[in-house]
């Protein structure tokens, strides 16, 4: 590979988060384009037509959606497998991760997360509080009902971490921002997976990043991201051979 892939997107965002830490995973080489959430400009929207992130660039071929990004990742970079080989378990590792993008993330970000932590920092005034509380009593525990009858007690979900594992925890993280985190009394299974998840290579070396991005003024971020980038620029990998994690605007 001539240069390096090139990340677009906040650290913070569960979407970016797993397409990282699939990069870690598979030892490839990256740049993230530090960008602030809704401050996106006319390029963003050119590479992004939904103005969603992330965005994958390499060379000249672009490509936006997390889900989309990792699957390419796993087909145009063989080495580390970021699914499982057997069909019937990659069916269920792209179930498992399509169940996180849509009720984790319908969950955790919009009646959580954005509720709790974005809103009041973009529009300065407080989020749906009753958004929140129905999330927080109701459906969130119906989600995690759900997880722990279909998660393992322990290990990974198809024999080693894979895109399916991450694309689970990711949510967690950003529940966890926003004052929530699974009581493992009612969910052991499922507050131990996020615990195991959460703490491998290639997730936990993306949290200072992210610690960065929270502690900055909104508007203020990406500097703050940049001059953090020119002291974290190793990305452990775990038994891989450590990285470059360079960021750039």
């Amino acid at each position: 590979m001539d240069q390096p892939l090139t990340i677009v997107g906040s650290y913070v965002s569960p979407y970016v988060r797993k397409v990282l830490a699939c990069m870690n995973l598979k030892g490839l080489g990256y740049e993230v384009d530090p960008i602030t959430p809704f401050f996106g400009n006319d390029e963003f929207r050119r590479v992004s037509p939904l103005c969603r992130i992330p965005v994958l660039i390499d060379g000249e071929f672009s490509i936006s959606d997390s889900s989309v990004i990792c699957a390419y990742l796993d087909e145009a970079y063989p080495g580390r497998p970021l699914f499982p080989a057997d069909p019937r378990d990659r069916a269920r590792a792209r179930w498992f991760e399509e169940f996180a993008d849509t009720r984790l993330g319908d969950l955790f970000i919009w009646n959580l997360f954005y509720q709790k932590v974005v809103h009041p920092l973009v529009w300065g005034e407080p989020g749906d509080q009753a958004r929140i509380d129905k999330a927080l009593n109701e459906d969130i525990p119906a989600a995690l009902d759900y997880l722990e009858d279909e998660l393992p007690a322990g290990g990974f979900l198809f024999g080693e971490i894979g895109a399916a594992d991450i694309s689970i925890a990711s949510f967690f993280r950003n529940g966890a921002y926003a004052g929530f985190e699974p009581e493992a009394a009612r969910w052991p299974r499922t507050a131990a997976f996020v615990e195991r998840r959460l703490a491998h290579p290639c997730l936990a070396a993306l949290l200072p990043l992210e610690d960065v991005q929270r502690n900055a003024d909104i508007k203020g971020r990406r500097q703050a991201l940049l001059d953090a980038g020119a002291r974290l620029t190793e990305i452990t990998m775990g038994e891989r051979e450590p990285r470059k994690g360079m960021m750039r605007l």
